[in-house]
């Protein structure tokens, strides 16, 4: 499968497409939970809550659930304690996927003007992709505290789009869920995703992205004939 056009712009979102941060993520979890006198949640469960931003993940983390609403009282006391700990170890354990570093690079030597847009809260996004050895690459970042709305709201793209002064027609997202998808759609941009990343389990080809890839060393490829019809 070949994509059908050379994007003006490539958004790719953070976490669970260019890094695995459930390392990290799920220490914080598990350390809260010690913290709050609970059971250990484990990375398997929390690799299935992460991608909505780190206030849904404590409330699962304090459901046990992916849907559903802790104590009020319960969540106070929490987020706090997660919050702290996430400062701490943002980036202790987490690492780039295979093959990342080789496509990202690779989309650079090519022209391609690349952002990141992640639902991760700024004090955390900047420290992780500066960790990480990536932040560079990134010509802007959004994280969900940069605009009044997030992921899956188209707003994050769109703002973008007028940041690089490129029609969103013109403009792929890249992500590993199902509100990567939703916001690209509504956004009009097109979107490729992941097929390892945090989409709660579920395949992310039942969301209907225009492509699915294994690693981002198939990016070349997929985007080579769109490049050609623009040559």
């Amino acid at each position: 499968m070949q994509f059908p056009f050379r994007p003006g712009m490539i958004l790719i979102d953070l976490d669970g497409t260019l890094v695995d941060s459930v390392p990290d993520l799920s220490f914080c979890v598990d350390a809260m939970m010690a913290r709050l006198g609970r059971p250990a949640r484990g990375e398997a469960a929390v690799r299935e809550w992460v991608g909505n931003g780190v206030e849904r993940l404590v409330c699962r983390a304090l459901t046990g659930r992916l849907d559903g609403e802790p104590d009020a009282d319960d969540y106070q006391r929490a987020l706090p304690i997660f919050l702290e700990l996430y400062s701490e170890h943002t980036a202790d354990r987490s690492v780039l996927y295979p093959g990342v570093a080789e496509g990202v690079a690779s989309l650079r030597q090519r022209g391609y003007r690349l952002g990141c847009v992640t639902n991760k809260a700024a004090r955390f996004t900047e420290p992780l992709l500066e960790s990480v050895g990536i932040r560079d690459a990134f010509e802007m970042v959004i994280s969900g505290d940069s605009l009044p709305e997030k992921k899956p709201s188209p707003l994050p793209l769109l703002h973008a789009a007028e940041h690089f002064a490129v029609a969103p027609g013109e403009s792929l997202m890249l992500g590993d869920s199902v509100s990567d998808v939703k916001a690209a759609r509504a956004a009009g941009f097109g979107v490729i995703c992941v097929s390892y990343g945090y989409n709660h389990g579920q395949d992310i080809r039942s969301a209907g992205p225009d492509a699915v890839i294994d690693s981002f060393t198939e990016l070349q490829d997929l985007l080579a004939e769109g490049a050609a019809r623009v040559a």
